[in-house]
């Protein structure tokens, strides 16, 4: 999971702003699906601004739900709070959202249509471990989760864990996690080599992983997604709005090292993308960020063609005024 910094951190958030909070049902009817979560900015007594207590989940279509059992600020080890938002994700078909569970920490997924909230084990995360170094990805469906912890020694591995067997896999630590393929069955990962190279592997279902040192625009481009076959890689290319280039889409072909010239998208060279996921009939589903009025954001989800650059969109959400952090689906 990566999300938008939208307001300066500073110093610990005070203890008591999740000290007491029940495990308690949603504030108001839970959507049957959820398209971006963000968390406003609230302002201590000092100045300091932090993450609010509380993330707002948006429904395609309008409407906006809380619940006060989805954390909104993360705690360190010793249950602490630490004034920086707590791990949040939100599976592609805008279904399950993976969280810090109010009052106890732990991590749970919350599949939105039936309610049904599943209770992640402790051993996802190292013994002791609180949720500020926690990073959450779910699969498009919501039935899988990795659980990267980011160690400072990058030893500890990620944990894929598959909801409905309750089996957990490890992926090697100092993996990046980039996300899932469309069938939530292959994870694509970044991993920086000894020669100090970026090397791109996908771990297949059986255990065994594909790897291959890609050219530098493809380690360096902010955004990819890999694609149901499980080789074919979708490298976004930032704009360059000093010279009027837009945003570049390219395929990468992971085990053949092939590269295409990819095609311009249809947005402007200031509108990179910030994330993007294989979506039906060969087609991107890619978000723009953007600013509102009033302090809002403004984030658009696109259809993007691969064969011709084409852009069409399909959401458009906007934020309350100062959001903290934000993160859509799929993402």
């Amino acid at each position: 999971m990566s999300m938008r910094i939208c307001s300066a951190t500073a110093a610990l958030l005070a203890s008591a702003v999740l000290g007491g909070v029940a495990w308690a049902p949603a504030a108001h009817a839970r959507p049957a699906q959820v398209g971006l979560a963000w968390i406003p900015t609230c302002t201590e007594r000092s100045g300091i601004t932090v993450p609010c207590p509380t993330w707002r989940l948006l429904a395609p279509g309008g409407g906006v739900t809380t619940s006060s059992a989805v954390a909104g600020v993360s705690v360190d080890r010793r249950g602490r709070s630490t004034g920086e938002a707590a791990p949040l994700a939100v599976s592609a078909d805008g279904r399950s959202v993976a969280h810090q569970r109010s009052g106890d920490h732990r991590l749970v997924v919350w599949h939105l249509p039936s309610g049904r909230r599943t209770l992640l084990p402790r051993s996802l995360l190292p013994k002791g471990a609180g949720t500020d170094l926690v990073s959450l990805t779910l699969s498009p469906a919501g039935d899988r989760v990795l659980v990267d912890y980011l160690d400072q020694a990058e030893r500890v591995p990620t944990k894929l864990y598959t909801l409905a067997t309750r089996r957990t896999s490890d992926l090697r630590g100092g993996d990046t996690p980039i996300g899932f393929s469309p069938g939530g069955d292959r994870v694509l990962t970044e991993r920086v080599t000894a020669d100090n190279t970026t090397a791109l592997v996908v771990h297949e279902p059986d255990g065994t992983s594909v790897r291959r040192t890609p050219p530098q625009v493809v380690a360096n481009a902010p955004v990819k997604a890999l694609a149901r076959d499980g080789r074919t890689v979708a490298v976004v290319v930032s704009g360059h709005p000093e010279r009027g280039k837009p945003p570049r889409l390219r395929l990468y072909d992971l085990a053949t090292g092939k590269l295409t010239e990819g095609v311009d998208l249809a947005l402007a060279p200031g509108d990179t993308p910030f994330t993007a996921r294989w979506g039906e009939g060969g087609k991107l589903t890619v978000a723009v960020p953007g600013r509102g009025k009033g302090g809002t954001a403004v984030v658009r989800v696109l259809t993007a063609d691969p064969a011709t650059g084409a852009v069409k969109q399909t959401e458009r959400y906007t934020t309350g005024k100062d959001p903290y952090f934000y993160t859509v689906a799929g993402e």
